[in-house]
């Protein structure tokens, strides 16, 4: 049951990872402290999948489902749950573009709103 958990609870963070991965840069816009975390988990998920390093968090899954008793992961997280599933295989390197070019825009949109004055202030009357 507690290895269940864990493999679940993983699988929940992996999936979330993913979409900060995809549009973290946005929140930027918002809040712009977020961009150092961005820039570090943007940095990780793309070493794995240009030069191929591992993810922990597949790991972990993996290891908790085994100890749970089930089927480990036989492939990669994005292959186990959405290449196949949430979309067709070959459009497998068209959605990593797609991804690379969201979060290339948020960082270029980030760099944008940070250069220009901030006129969305307002300021207490003198």
């Amino acid at each position: 049951m507690v290895y269940q958990l864990i493999a679940n609870a993983t699988m929940v963070a992996h999936f979330a990872f993913l979409v900060f991965v995809v549009a973290g840069g946005f929140l930027a816009w918002r809040w712009p402290w977020m961009i150092w975390p961005h820039l570090i988990l943007a940095g990780w998920g793309f070493s794995t999948i240009v030069f191929g390093f591992d993810c922990p968090l597949t790991h972990i899954e993996d290891w908790a489902r085994r100890e749970a008793g089930e089927q480990g992961l036989s492939r990669g997280f994005i292959d186990t749950y959405l290449t196949g599933v949430v979309y067709p295989e070959r459009y497998t390197t068209l959605l990593q573009v797609l991804a690379g070019t969201a979060v290339l825009v948020s960082w270029a949109g980030f760099v944008i709103r940070r250069r220009r004055p901030d006129r969305d202030r307002v300021t207490a009357p003198s």
